[in-house]
């Protein structure tokens, strides 16, 4: 472990407790081992394809380093090996006089910060400056995610701040932003099941939760992975920089007080994070009694979801004004929405017919497409489904149902990535757009005197001023949607 440690701080460039790809490609370069047998290491060793590897990684890939100098295959099932932990660690050319520079280093470091300057304190200045300034290529990242982090960076991110997309738009992304887990937002009125379902998928109840006929979800509960069960508030959580939750900041701390994070180990969780969500009411009550906007949060929560699902239960079939305007502020997310039909085995075969039609009947008002809307039927619950009311082909359908959702669910993981990309496009050409604006009316501005009087020129003529600026928009989305570019 101690040796590894060493190792662990001389590789990790930053300084961050990660080793990404471009360090790895230089530290794993010292063994001296054939450049497939490397890319076969990191990607056993990056088994949840973070992009980067943390300590315990590691060391899995430091075994499997001196596995493949012993002369052995290395493959997934190498790490079931039982004498794979007591493999002396790998021989790395060059690694002594590195770790001996290193800590010559430090030592100096330490010396000048104890009140004792030596007369190369400028060379260890240059050596702080040159470690954070160093730049590594695009070529050289490891993992998609790690390509769109420093594409951020360093192309996109610098736009939005000079034009102020943050304040206009959405605030600006973090790391936190690229590194979290897919995410899955049930939304519906009280007593449809939400919580249930996730109940059923992870096979026991999350820290927090509250199951009853009744409105008993009364805020929004992020159901993620971590080392123990425990709740987290949502002041605590928006402020933490390792949580993609910096956002919610805008909505105030009336909401922050009804929004909690649910941690617990769980595999599932591992892959996918819940969000659980009160139930739409109807009526004045939802609008009058909430003190945060609702339709902003599940707006804000809707661009950040890999998927979303609408839970329906054949005795609330109906769409209040209220969950119509929530599902009004998913536009623009329609590819990820899906609609669950749930406790479909309360009602028997003809029943369940004319329930499946309403309900297409009530959707169709709403989800303003030509496409009809992928309905999923069933019973999301431990409960065995009741044949007594369904029938046996009731039952076969409904486990054809939920098995089509559930494979829908596992793809989520794998498709994150594409989305990951998708939504990375629709920020640059919204960003760019933005651009575009700002510039114009900052451009019909006067250096000098009449400040005021031209800004308010422009607030009264701004659909005029956006008349002006159609033509170069509509170049540019042009040129982006034209072949070969």
């Amino acid at each position: 472990q101690k040796i590894y440690r060493d190792w662990f701080a001389l590789a990790d460039s930053d300084g961050d407790g990660r080793i990404t790809g471009p360090d790895a490609i230089k530290f794993f370069a010292m063994s001296s081992l054939p450049r497939a047998d490397l890319k076969q290491v990191w990607a056993i060793a990056d088994s949840k394809r973070l992009g980067y590897l943390g300590f315990g990684e590691f060391i899995t890939a430091m075994q499997l380093v001196s596995l493949a100098q012993a002369g052995n295959e290395i493959s997934q099932d190498s790490l079931q090996r039982e004498d794979l932990i007591s493999f002396n660690p790998p021989v790395m050319e060059g690694l002594d006089a590195q770790l001996a520079k290193s800590k010559h280093l430090a030592k100096r470091v330490d010396q000048d910060m104890d009140g004792f300057p030596q007369a190369q304190g400028p060379s260890t200045n240059h050596w702080f400056n040159s470690k954070s300034s160093k730049k590594i290529p695009l070529t050289a990242v490891t993992s998609v995610i790690d390509g769109l982090k420093r594409l951020y960076i360093e192309k996109l991110k610098p736009l939005e701040v000079t034009y102020k997309f943050n304040d206009f738009v959405s605030p600006l992304l973090t790391n936190s932003d690229f590194d979290a887990k897919p995410m899955v937002m049930l939304l519906g009125q009280y007593s449809t099941g939400k919580t249930t379902f996730i109940k059923h998928l992870l096979k026991t109840s999350y820290p927090g939760a509250h199951i009853g006929p009744e409105p008993t979800t009364d805020r929004f509960v992020v159901v993620m992975s971590g080392p123990d069960e425990r709740t987290i508030p949502g002041n605590t959580l928006a402020v933490q920089a390792d949580m993609p939750f910096s956002g919610l900041t805008t909505f105030g701390t009336s909401f922050l007080s009804k929004f909690e994070c649910s941690q617990m180990p769980h595999p599932l969780l591992e892959h996918i994070t819940f969000v659980d969500t009160p139930g739409v009411l109807s009526g004045e009550k939802q609008r009058t009694q909430r003190s945060y906007e609702f339709t902003g949060v599940t707006s804000w929560f809707a661009a950040k979801c890999d998927l979303i699902l609408l839970l329906f239960d054949p005795h609330k079939l109906d769409i209040s004004d209220e969950f119509k305007r929530v599902i009004g502020s998913l536009r623009g997310h329609d590819d990820k929405i899906r609609v669950v039909l749930n406790k479909a085995d309360q009602i028997d075969t003809q029943q369940l017919m004319r329930v499946y039609g309403a309900l297409m009947w009530s959707l169709g008002k709403v989800l303003n497409t030509p496409e009809v809307s992928r309905v999923y039927i069933g019973s999301f619950n431990d409960k065995p489904v009741k044949e007594s009311a369904v029938g046996p082909i009731g039952k076969e359908l409904f486990e054809k149902e939920q098995d089509d959702l559930l494979s829908d669910l596992k793809d989520i993981p794998k498709k994150a990535c594409d989305r990951r990309i998708n939504e990375f496009v629709k920020r640059a050409r919204a960003a760019k757009i933005h651009a575009y604006i700002i510039g114009h009316l900052k451009n019909q501005m006067p250096t000098m005197m009449g400040k005021a009087k031209a800004q308010q020129k422009l607030i009264d003529n701004l659909e005029g001023e956006f008349a002006k600026m159609e033509p170069y928009v509509y170049e540019f989305i042009a040129d982006v949607l034209s072949p070969g570019v």
